[in-house]
Parts: C-alpha cells; structure tokens; sequence
C-alpha cells in the first residue's frame, strides 16, 4: 500500500535523488541536437546514474504482472510518441525534431521522475508553441499545489489553460505519486477529475506528485505504437511532456526537479 504521506527522513532522501536527476537532465538537454542518437543519451543516463551511485528507475519495470519489462532507462519519445517509447534500438535525431526524455532514477531507496521535451536544432514554431504551452501548462498546475487543495485544482489549471491554446491534453495517461516507488497513488489526471473518475485526493503536506501533461497538437486521443510499450498520437500529431516532481508542503510546495 502506497504511504502518500512522507516523513522528513524520506522527504530528504528523495530531495537528494531529485537533485541528481536534475543535474542528469542538464547534462541531456545539453547534448540533444541533429545527429545525435537516442543511444548515446540511453548511455550517459546509465553513466551518470552509476556515477551518483543510483540506478535506473525504468528499467526493467513492468507495469503490471506479465508485461515486458521495460528495457532502457530513458524514455525517449520522438514527435508523435507521447511516452513510454525506449532509447534502445537506437534511433538518430533530424533537425526539426521534439524529442521527449523521461527518466526516474533509485537512490538509496528513493525515487524521482522527470521529462523534458527538447528541440532538436531549429524547430518550427507550431512546434515550439507546443512546447511551450506544455511547460507553461505543468507551471500553471504544479502553482495549484499546496497542502488543503485537490487534485483537481491542478488538472483544471492545466485543462483550461491547454485548450485555450488549441491544444488537447491527454486523457489516458495521468501523473501519479512517486518517492518510495516508482509509480505510487494517487493517479493524477491532467484534466478536470470528474472527466476521469477517479478520486479527487486533498492535498497533505508531505505528498510527493510526479505531475506530468502530455499535450497534443492536435487530437487528444492515443493508439499503440505495436511495439508494447510506446503510445503515440491517435492522428499524428505532435505531441509534447514536461514532468516535475513535487513536494507539497504546509504553505505550498516545492519543485524537488529544478536546480
């Protein structure tokens, strides 16, 4: 059973593997551009997670009881791949590329998660709207985080502010608790909570949420890429995530992935 509520000890354990996580991403976004492969990321991620003596979250993971295990530690999405696609065949980047990483990492017992979608070379401008819209989408969410709020607060900040761009957000893939576990509750829709039927959760300071919009270009609807692993766009479209992992606290909250 997931403990949503965590205690100091556990709070620092997971802010020092938050830390390193964010440190790797730095290090990511710096070497994403045209040419590049998704398996020299896939490489610098296990380096960099071994360097700080943690370990690949996702890797190996399974969903649920007789999925494939996921074989890489970086998900690496590639313009209409929402998530969950691996770095592993390697794939190699074009310029005008979005490319989305997510990554969590295990440290001394504790987890973080993270992704950030990040241009390869020079991007059209419906592209960097896209991104754009999607980092300010996960600000506008994580600023609804305070001990006393819902977790509806956050999915209809995101909702409201996504679809006023014109752009939808994702309905079958949700945010979720994390710190002592990868994936722990409560699921976290992006998206008014009614829509979802799921719980809408109060707040506790604490809580630990990976809050995570995948936000689409076009429509919001997803398919299987065939692969067992990676979701892509029902239409095609572009698509986009940003992810941050988050404490909340008795005054608000604190953005445990950002340096």
């Amino acid at each position: 059973m997931t403990k949503l509520i965590k205690n100091q000890k556990e709070i620092e354990g997971i802010k020092i593997s938050c830390r390193h996580l964010a440190e790797l991403f730095v290090v990511l976004e710096n070497m994403v551009k045209p040419g590049m492969t998704t398996g020299e990321l896939e490489q610098t991620a296990c380096d960099f997670m071994a360097k700080v003596g943690g370990r690949p979250a996702f890797k190996n993971f399974r969903t649920h009881h007789g999925a494939k295990p996921f074989p890489t530690a970086l998900c690496a999405s590639i313009n209409e791949e929402i998530v969950h696609a691996p770095a592993l065949p390697s794939r190699t980047l074009k310029e005008g590329d979005i490319i989305g990483v997510d990554a969590g990492m295990e440290l001394n017992g504790y987890y973080s998660d993270m992704a950030r979608t990040i241009a390869v070379g020079k991007i059209k401008p419906e592209a960097q709207k896209l991104l754009n819209v999607t980092k300010r989408a996960l600000d506008l969410g994580v600023s609804e985080i305070a001990a006393g709020k819902h977790l509806d607060n956050i999915g209809r900040a995101i909702q409201s502010y996504v679809e006023a761009q014109g752009f939808g957000v994702v309905r079958d893939l949700v945010g979720h608790g994390v710190g002592l576990a990868v994936h722990e509750d409560p699921q976290i829709p992006h998206y008014a909570i009614k829509e979802s039927g799921l719980p809408n959760v109060k707040l506790q300071a604490g809580m630990v949420l990976a809050i995570e919009p995948m936000i689409t270009a076009g429509d919001w609807h997803i398919a299987d890429k065939g692969d067992g692993f990676t979701f892509v766009t029902a239409d095609g479209s572009l698509t986009a995530q940003f992810e941050d992992t988050v404490l909340v606290t008795a005054d608000g909250h604190e953005i445990l992935t950002r340096i």
